[in-house]
């Protein structure tokens, strides 16, 4: 059975990161569990955790006033849920909810900000870690707004 560090040090998130910083973030981290249908978090709400799923299935989810949410992303075994953390005012910008049962790391938020805001270096590497992730979801996000409302006409 592995422990904790183990999960987190080959999670993908952190997979390569510097062993003495590994065991750094490592005191940040909890196991957690999700039903199917159990919200990780809400939109508006305090962002104090970062999510490392270890397997299970989570969908992003954007509320849209008397309407079902729209899913814009559907993220699995490995994956990272809520980067909001990581920027102030640390709400988060979106729902996440659980679609299977899924079983995670919670990274505490302040704990691994205050372990970032102290050594620049672990800083900046998690940094470069997060800028990908950032990127995929701006993205998923553009393809689904055109999955609903289409591609404009364009003047001729």
């Amino acid at each position: 059975m592995k422990n904790i560090a183990q999960i987190v040090c080959e999670h993908p998130f952190f997979h390569g990161l510097d062993g003495e910083f590994c065991d750094l973030v490592c005191g940040c981290a909890r196991n957690v569990r999700f039903n199917p249908g159990e919200y990780l978090f809400h939109e508006g709400g305090d962002a104090d955790y970062l999510y490392l799923i270890r397997f299970g299935q989570v969908a992003l989810e954007i509320a849209v006033p008397g309407k079902p949410s729209v899913r814009f992303q559907t993220l699995h075994d490995g994956d990272l849920v809520g980067v909001s953390w990581v920027l102030p005012p640390y709400h988060w910008a979106y729902d996440a909810r659980a679609i299977t049962l899924t079983r995670a790391i919670a990274m505490d938020a302040h704990c691994l900000r205050k372990k970032c805001d102290d050594d620049p270096v672990l800083g900046y590497d998690v940094m470069k870690r997060l800028l990908p992730i950032l990127t995929s979801r701006l993205h998923a996000t553009q393809m689904q707004i055109l999955d609903v409302y289409g591609t404009p006409e364009q003047p001729e």
